[in-house]
């Protein structure tokens, strides 16, 4: 039986989604699970993609003042990504399934 065939699945499914509206701040380990990096990256974890790639994130400030040529740089060289936007699309679409418990 999938999520949907039931009631209590579909109840869950909906709550879930309710949880996902508005904006929010999501922190990186979340968006980008080990898991993710893995998968898509030369990295284990986006802590190293931004050690590796020259860059001191211990803030929302300091990630901010990135050149976005420069992410864009790292992420092409090292991911299956062609820019920083395409990596964080997809970890935004696996974040999301994760939150609805379909990921």
């Amino acid at each position: 039986m999938g999520i949907i065939d039931d009631k209590s699945g579909l109840d869950n499914l909906i709550k879930n989604a309710q949880q996902l509206q508005g904006t929010r701040t999501v922190p990186f380990g979340d968006m980008f699970p080990d898991r993710f990096m893995r998968q898509y990256t030369n990295f284990a974890a986006i802590e190293e993609m931004f050690e590796r790639g020259g860059f001191k994130v211990e803030s929302d400030a300091d990630f901010e003042a990135i050149p976005q040529a420069d992410l864009d740089r790292v992420v092409a060289g090292n991911t299956q990504f062609r820019s920083w936007e395409d990596m964080l699309g997809k970890a935004g679409e696996e974040y999301a399934l994760r939150q609805l418990g379909l990921g």
